[in-house]
């Protein structure tokens, strides 16, 4: 078959790709050809037969199915075509409500369009019996009279979303579209991604309203597209990093496109398409609050850094003793809602000017400082900020407080997982991307309920499925993408190192090693062998729970495979023994050959939208940006030499240990930007203490979240939406999030807040534009070396990126030597341990926490975007049926959660992904805060805490 066919188009000679549709050659040539049943992204199928065009042939021929042929001769308008087309414009029309709900709202009903072209918009038909509208889903509206059955709703939904819910039921003039087995939209299994209505030509699928009106109830109508500002930025929510365009108009957004991009190819999920209105939400906080001193009652003293008794830093006047918090929703799940109640907590603050709230924060560090050194206060920063805010951030508490304290929520996610990776290949990253997925014959998938935590990637992983990529998935808790696996293996909970360890028995005693790649590029593969040797899938399936012959089965498969990628969440990495977890994923990869190549890798998936870019800012107390070593005395007079300034040599402490000084009393002051640690960290009730017992407390953020609370100042921030600056994903890929809308009130822009602080402590920061301190962040690294807002474009480029004016950057890292002294990947073999709490009488069942698809982390923004909260309003612990039973409960009952921290109270589903012995809460929900029951033990190379496994009893 030749590589390309010549044919003419309305008389133009045209070369295309063989393979290449009539429709497309059309396209490329600047060829107009009517359509509606079909979109470049989705498969063709002719069913419209609005496309149609002359070639030669007795009948007129689809244009978008019919494939170009050499020396083809096309016709692409004639007086027979039109009448054609003019004539199914009239039937479709016939039953079409005009102007349909799309042509009323965005103005862009495609139907409508095709019909003022063609002056058809006055009706020749008598119009069909009234078909049924749908309104039950939150997001999506339908209405089946403006249907014209094109189906492309059906293959967006099976073939970008992989979700497989919209079909057709009846036949004839009562064919319609239909969602599972005919059940109404919003009481299906439709995840709420958008992508039906994003594809819908006319109004039969659209977007409800979302924006709310300024101080006044109800929504602000969609309006035309024409009438709107369109701003391309990215999502603020998951490590996908998701491109996409708001539409805005007086400073509000309407709704959210998906934006083509290498990164979501014009995807969204539910959040991103439609929980942006978090922003224009009515408890923003707009002015400098500072606590009022009546709520300083006297106090007992303090403990300085080396624990023994010390008395307080001087306090201003009315300020003496420690705080009194106010009141909180108890422990026991008892809050009145789902967010913070104003009316409960405002009364403890007062509202200020900047000056004096900037003033208060820095008398009190500088104070602080002064009296107990720079290891008395600590920072926390935040992934959900950009780069230039991470960079500025991390520089503000090293260059101006003096310390390495300071951490972010990469602590509580990943931590473990780099600490393997730098250990093993020396590079804390992912070495290729997940859409190289689609060039993998086997895809292992672990640890990870990725449809919920990471939907777009998950939708390449399940399309790869059906192209015949092999998926294995192993999980505790079965997630929905398991029903796309050729293996599904239910281990059981924190038992990841024997399942892998037995695995690689297999691969090593049946030779189904890359030993090239293992003499070549690796080291201590001795060490591994002989450990695993030990780990026989007999042995250890007793263990783990998975019998010997799927392990064997999974090995083989995996041996067998010319390309393996492996994609790892938060179930490998939240352990005590996380770190081997990884350590185990590497090896498995290392064995085989697995990395280096299109299609292969070590992808942990980022759980934030910038926990990889605020890593590479340096946001973490061991590391300057780029990873470099603060204990290095080279790369520390290399920062000393940027900064102007001495810098700390000792690494500092990490986020729970953070809380474990201020517990202590050895951290004393602390400043918190975009950060929720008393619902994030674990065993709240020594957190609630720990943040109790600071001197002072400043908290930067866009509403008053649970942990500001017991801050002496709380600062006005901005929102993603409100601000400029770049965001790493969990590709590596460097993207520019753009403002959408103005601060509300007094509310200022992060990077500003900062500088100006800074400035007040005694370290002038002067910088005119996130610009500028991208371009000192870049400078200061090997990662981002040559990268500009100029060259990231419109969809950002890859880190490492060596010619950014012409290359989108570096997918495969790795091909050739890892970046360790030796350029070897080393083996790091783990024994099998067991978690640090383990279920006995009192306490019989393992709990796992995690996230929901439609809320995100603590629920600061989700819970305030009105479709996300109603979609999954309230808390649930989800409970075996057999455990039910057993326990004398209903489904749906409330019970109690109790561990040996705390209990919480909710509701009780029953659930078959969880296996018996086992239950599962979400953690974004205050009134009933899973954390307050998990531990604080931590892993001892990540130090990340174990978030997946403590044990609980039930009670009624």
């Amino acid at each position: 078959m030749p590589e390309q066919v010549q044919l003419t188009i309305d008389g133009r000679l045209v070369t295309v790709a063989a393979g290449t549709t009539v429709w497309e050659a059309a396209r490329a040539a600047g060829i107009d050809i009517p359509v509606l049943c079909h979109q470049p992204r989705l498969r063709p199928v002719g069913v419209c037969r609005l496309c149609v065009v002359d070639v030669g042939a007795r009948v007129l021929a689809a244009s978008c199915v019919r494939a170009c042929e050499e020396d083809m001769e096309v016709q692409t308008t004639s007086p027979r075509i039109e009448r054609s087309r003019r004539v199914l414009l009239e039937l479709l029309l016939a039953d079409h409500p005009s102007p349909c709900a799309r042509e009323r709202t965005t103005g862009d009903c495609e139907l409508e369009a095709l019909a003022r072209r063609y002056g058809l918009l006055d009706r020749r038909y008598e119009q069909g019996p009234t078909r049924p509208i749908d309104d039950s889903s939150r997001v999506i509206a339908v209405d089946h009279n403006a249907c014209i059955l094109c189906d492309r709703c059906i293959r967006a939904c099976d073939e970008i979303q992989s979700n497989e819910v919209i079909g057709r039921v009846d036949r004839g003039g009562a064919a319609r579209i239909a969602f599972d087995l005919d059940q109404p939209m919003g009481q299906s299994t439709c995840v709420s991604c958008g992508e039906c209505a994003a594809s819908c030509p006319t109004g039969a699928l659209t977007n409800k309203p979302l924006a709310r009106r300024t101080g006044e109830s109800g929504l602000l109508p969609l309006v035309p597209r024409s009438q709107t500002t369109a701003v391309d930025s990215v999502c603020p929510y998951c490590g996908v990093g998701c491109a996409l365009t708001y539409h805005v108009r007086d400073n509000r957004i309407l709704w959210a496109d998906g934006r083509d991009s290498p990164g979501n190819e014009g995807r969204l999920c539910v959040k991103g398409r439609y929980g942006w209105d978090y922003a224009l939400h009515e408890q923003r906080l707009t002015r400098p609050l500072i606590r009022r001193a009546e709520f300083y009652p006297k106090g007992p003293l303090s403990r300085d850094v080396r624990g023994t008794p010390s008395p307080p830093t001087p306090l201003p006047p009315g300020e003496r003793g420690e705080r009194q918090k106010t009141p909180l929703p108890r422990s026991g799940g008892e809050g009145r809602n789902g967010i913070v109640d104003y009316a409960e907590v405002l009364p403890a603050f007062r509202e200020a000017s900047w000056d004096e709230a900037l003033d208060r924060i820095a008398s009190r560090l500088k104070a602080i400082k002064q009296a107990h050194g720079s290891a008395a206060l600590a920072g926390f920063g935040s992934a959900k900020c950009s780069n230039e805010e991470a960079y500025l951030f991390q520089k503000l508490i090293r260059a101006a407080l003096g310390t390495n304290n300071v951490d972010h929520c990469t602590r509580l996610c990943h931590a473990s997982s780099v600490a393997a990776l730098l250990e093993g290949i020396g590079s804390g990253s992912v070495t290729d991307v997940f859409g190289d997925a689609r060039l993998a014959d086997v895809i292992l998938l672990t640890g990870s309920n990725t449809t919920a935590n990471h939907p777009v990637a998950a939708t390449f992983f399940k399309e790869a499925t059906r192209c015949g990529t092999k998926l294995i998935v192993v999980d505790p808790r079965r997630p929905d993408i398991a029903n796309f696996a050729a293996f599904y293996c239910r281990t059981n909970p924190g038992t990841d190192v024997a399942f892998y360890n037995a695995v690689m028995h297999v691969l090593v005693t049946e030779g189904l090693c890359n030993e090239d790649f293992i003499r070549d590029r690796t080291e201590n593969f001795e060490a591994l062998r002989d450990l695993v040797v030990d780990y026989s899938p007999e042995r250890m399936a007793p263990v783990c729970g998975i019998d010997a012959e799927t392990i064997r089965a999974v090995a083989r498969t995996i041996g067998g495979a010319r390309a393996m990628m492996t994609f790892w969440g938060m179930g490998i990495s939240q352990h005590t023994h996380g770190t081997d977890n990884a350590r185990c994923l590497i090896a498995l990869c290392l064995l085989t050959g697995n990395v280096g190549q299109p299609g292969t890798g070590l992808h942990p998936l980022r759980g934030q939208n910038n926990v990889q870019g605020a890593s590479d800012a340096g946001l973490i107390p061991m590391y300057y940006p780029d990873y470099q070593k603060v204990g290095d005395p080279a790369v520390r007079a290399k920062f000393e030499a940027a900064w102007g300034v001495p810098l700390d040599p000792a690494p500092g402490l990490t986020v729970v240990e953070i809380m474990a000084g201020a517990l202590e009393g050895c951290i004393r002051g602390m400043f918190m930007m975009g950060e929720n640690p008393f619902l994030s960290d674990p065993n709240i009730n020594k957190v609630r203490k720990a943040l109790s017992k600071l001197e002072f407390l400043a908290v930067q953020d866009i509403f008053l979240t649970e942990t500001a609370e017991f801050a002496d100042v709380v600062l006005p921030a901005s929102s993603f939406l409100e601000k400029t600056g770049t965001y790493t994903n969990t590709d590596r890929r460097v993207q520019i999030g753009r403002n959408a809308l103005v601060p509300p009130g007094e509310a200022r822009l992060d990077w500003q807040v900062l500088c100006e602080l800074s400035t007040r402590l005694g370290y002038p920061m002067d910088y005119t534009s996130p610009e500028e301190v991208f371009a000192e962040f870049a400078s200061l690294t090997k990662s981002y070396a040559g990268l500009t807002y100029a060259n990231l474009g419109t969809t950002g480029k890859l880190w490492p990126c060596p010619d950014p004016d012409h290359s989108e950057g570096t997918k495969v890292l790795f091909a050739e030597r890892f970046p360790t002294p030796t350029g070897r990947g080393r083996f790091v073999p783990c024994a099998f341990q067991t978690a640090k709490e383990l279920p006995d009488g009192d306490y019989p069942l393992v709990l796992n926490t995690g996230r929901l698809l439609e809320h995100w982390h603590t629920g600061t923004m989700t819970r305030r975007a009105q479709a996300l909260d109603a979609l999954q309003p309230g808390p649930f612990v989800e409970v075996h049926p057999d455990d039910l039973g057993r326990y004398g409960l209903a489904d749906g009952a409330t019970v109690t959660v109790r561990s040996r921290r705390g209990a919480i109270r909710l509701e009780a589903r029953a659930s078959r992904a969880v296996t018996p012995g086992s239950v599962f809460i979400p953690f974004h929900f205050r009134e009933a805060a899973a954390n307050v029951l998990t531990i604080d033990e931590l892993d001892p190379y990540g130090k990340i805490p174990e978030f997946k496994f403590c044990a609980v009893r039930l009670e009624k």
